[in-house]
């Protein structure tokens, strides 16, 4: 293994492991079942092979080069993860107002596994930021002189590897550490702390300066 590929690895894992919407939505359905939460888990990770998928391609310096189908994929993927936060906030208030019982206190309780993964898939392959950050990261650990197509794959693999290994390894935490989780007063701190972050995020790729 060379160094150029030895240093991408951290970077990587960095870049899977850092908190935003993808990790909410896999927090918010490992807090449902487990089955929920590694689905979302997967979805995310499906997501992220597109994203490497139009890099390795070149598409995404096509997403880059038309600012209106740019802004168009930001406004979509905003509106997703914003519908998601809202939806999380809406429910929340509706159960509080009901005076739901402890049982049915748990966030997206009623969120089967398909749903999960869809919510896993499109929020990832939403992602705007998503295709610029490959594009511009992964040709820096291409060493000069060497076949760009087969080394951008291989990078590409260790990305998706990564958030295999990653948001499935949180699913399994948030299932392991559930009971305490499921607690109505910490599940309903969760459930609304993931519903603001999540508005938070599609407020601000919705009404966000366009990103080159």
């Amino acid at each position: 293994m060379d160094a150029q590929l030895l240093a991408f690895i951290p970077v990587a894992a960095g870049m899977v492991a850092l908190p935003g919407a993808d990790f909410t939505v896999v927090v918010r359905n490992a807090l449902a079942s487990r089955r929920s939460g590694m689905a979302a888990a997967l979805g995310v990770a499906g997501g992220l092979l597109v994203h490497t998928a139009l890099a390795v391609a070149g598409l995404a310096a096509v997403l880059v080069a038309m600012p209106v189908l740019f802004r168009t994929v930001q406004l979509l993927g905003g509106a997703y993860v914003l519908y998601l936060g809202v939806s999380a906030l809406y429910a929340l208030r509706r159960r509080t107002a009901a005076g739901a019982s402890a049982a049915e206190e748990a966030p997206a309780a009623k969120l089967g596994p398909v749903r999960a993964l869809r919510q896993g898939f499109l929020t990832n392959a939403l992602n705007p930021k998503a295709p610029v950050l490959f594009l511009s990261l992964l040709p820096q650990f291409v060493p000069e002189g060497q076949p760009p197509l087969p080394r951008t794959l291989l990078l590409a693999a260790v990305v998706v590897v990564l958030a295999l290994l990653w948001f499935p390894a949180v699913a399994l935490l948030v299932d392991r550490l559930g009971r305490w989780l499921r607690r109505p007063r910490t599940a309903r701190a969760i459930e609304g702390g993931s519903g603001a972050a999540l508005t938070a995020l599609g407020l601000v790729l919705v009404t966000g300066p366009l990103l080159h």
